[in-house]
C-alpha cells in the first residue's frame, strides 16, 4: 500500500508544480516501486489537469475573450502547470528523431538543450492544432468540454506506460527514463485506453473510442521507431508521446462535438 500511495504523490511532484511531499529512503532514493506506480497514476494526474483546463476554457470564453485566443491561453496555462516538461520532451524527440547519424548522435543531440528546427515546427503544430481543437469545442455543452479535455489528457498520459512497459530498455543511464525503462506490464496502457474510452460514452458518445485508438497507434508507432532509433526509451520520449495522443484527442473531439 505504502507503495501505491507513494507513487500518487510522486506523479503529482513530476507531473504538476503542486508541491506533493514524498518520502524518501535515508540515502535519498526513491522508495521501491514508488516510481512505477507514479506512471500508473498518471492518467489519474491527467484528468484532474484536463479538467481543470476545460473549466478555464470555459470561463475565458463566457468572459468574452475569442474562442482560439482562450484556446491559446489554456495550452500556456497547461505547460506552465506541468514546468513544460513533456513540450520539452517533444521538441527533443523531434530534433533527436530528425537528426542523421547512429543512436549516439541522436541522445547527444536530444540531451544538449537547444531547440533546433525540427523541434520548433513540431512545436508549433502540436500546440496550434490543440488550441484550434480547445477553440471549436469551446462551444460543446460544459459538461461535454470539461469530459472531452479531461480524457484527452488521461488519455496522453496513458501513453507513458507504453512507452515504459516491460522489455524496453532505458536509451541512455541516468534520468527519468532510466528509472522507470521496462517498469509496466504491456497491458497497463491499453487497459486505461479502454477505461477511458468507455466512461466516456455518456457524455461524448463513441467519438473518444476513434480518438483514443488514433492515440493508441501513434503511441504504439512513436515507441517501436524510438527503440530501433535510439536503442530503448527515454524521459523525453514519455513526454513526446503525453503531447501527441493528447492533441490527437483533443483534435478527434473537436471535429465531433464542434
Amino acid at each position: 500500500m505504502s507503495r501505491v500511495v507513494g507513487g500518487a504523490a510522486l506523479a503529482v511532484s513530476w507531473l504538476t508544480v503542486v508541491p506533493a511531499r514524498v518520502r524518501t529512503e535515508p540515502d535519498g532514493s526513491l522508495p521501491d516501486g514508488a516510481a512505477p506506480w507514479a506512471l500508473r497514476w498518471a492518467p489519474v494526474v491527467g484528468l484532474v489537469l484536463g479538467a481543470a483546463g476545460g473549466g478555464l476554457l470555459l470561463g475565458l470564453v463566457a468572459l468574452g475573450v475569442a474562442p482560439f485566443v482562450a484556446g491559446l491561453l489554456v495550452v500556456g496555462a497547461g505547460a506552465l502547470g506541468t514546468r513544460g516538461m513533456h513540450l520539452d520532451g517533444l521538441a527533443d524527440t523531434a530534433d533527436g528523431l530528425g537528426t542523421y547519424g547512429p543512436s549516439e548522435r541522436a541522445l547527444s543531440v536530444m540531451s544538449d538543450g537547444g531547440a533546433g528546427p525540427f523541434a520548433v515546427v513540431t512545436v508549433v503544430v502540436v500546440l496550434g492544432a490543440r488550441a484550434g481543437a480547445l477553440a471549436q469545442l469551446a462551444g460543446a455543452e460544459t459538461p461535454s468540454v470539461l469530459a472531452a479535455c479531461a480524457v484527452a489528457a488521461a488519455t496522453g498520459r496513458a501513453g507513458f506506460c507504453w512507452v515504459a512497459r516491460r522489455g524496453v530498455p532505458p536509451a541512455r543511464p541516468g534520468g527519468l527514463g532510466a528509472t522507470v525503462a521496462g517498469s509496466q506490464p504491456s497491458w497497463i496502457a491499453p487497459l486505461w485506453w479502454v477505461v477511458l474510452a468507455a466512461a466516456s460514452v455518456p457524455l461524448l458518445g463513441y467519438a473518444p473510442a476513434v480518438g483514443i485508438a488514433l492515440a493508441g497507434v501513434l503511441v504504439v508507432g512513436l515507441a517501436a521507431h524510438t527503440r530501433r532509433r535510439l536503442g530503448g526509451m527515454s524521459g523525453d520520449v514519455l513526454g513526446a508521446a503525453c503531447e501527441i495522443a493528447t492533441t490527437t484527442v483533443l483534435v478527434t473531439l473537436s471535429a465531433a462535438l464542434g
